[in-house]
């Protein structure tokens, strides 16, 4: 058995607001659950919503899970995390989210989501977590949810001077998947390679 040091690591950015009582909540559970059982750990933001379900999903199938919080919010990691990394800032711990996933799976969530989303796509799309990180690392992000922020973001061609080469923003570093089950394959695929 691999050690939590050699099990590649599967960062999940997603809503603190779910309970257990929702359907997101039960997806998010699922995720980690096979993220688990097909050889990854987990990290994320380490509190509640998604974040918990995520973590609750892959320690209940034996599982490590990292949760990175945050010295601004004074709430203790879910009781589902593993391994906490306590951060000092908002940004710090974005930060250290992108730092340790080699993956990255976007569920449903709000500005903060939005921002470690726009974060790791930027820095994929710009090169900088090639530099940081040696490259470019799987966005898997649900189409359900996100397709209309894609779809804004696909607009931007329309600012640039016509005969410009430029294109959309990178939009092939995304991938679209319905649900869980078809991000966890994707990334079982990913891991065969």
């Amino acid at each position: 058995m691999l050690s939590a040091a050699e099990t590649p690591t599967v960062t999940i950015f997603g809503s603190s607001l779910p309970g257990p009582e929702s359907a997101a909540y039960a997806e998010a559970r699922r995720l980690g659950q096979l993220l688990a059982e097909s050889g990854f750990q987990v990290a994320n933001g380490g509190y509640a919503g998604l974040m918990e379900a995520s973590a609750r999903g892959a320690r209940e199938a034996g599982g490590h899970t990292i949760g990175v919080t945050c010295a601004v919010w004074p709430q203790a990691a879910n009781p589902w995390i593993s391994e906490e990394v306590r951060t000092s800032s908002f940004p710090e711990r974005i930060m250290k989210l992108i730092e340790l996933g080699e993956a990255y799976v976007v569920l449903p969530g709000g500005t903060g989501t939005l921002a470690e989303l726009a974060l790791s796509w930027e820095m994929m799309n710009k090169g900088s977590l090639a530099t940081l990180l040696g490259g470019r690392r799987p966005l898997l992000v649900m189409a359900t949810y996100w397709q209309a922020v894609i779809d804004c973001l696909k607009q931007e061609s329309s600012l640039a001077p016509r005969g410009s080469p430029w294109r959309a923003p990178a939009l092939d570093i995304v991938t679209l998947v319905a649900d869980v089950t078809e991000a966890a394959e994707n990334l079982r695929r990913w891991k065969a390679r």
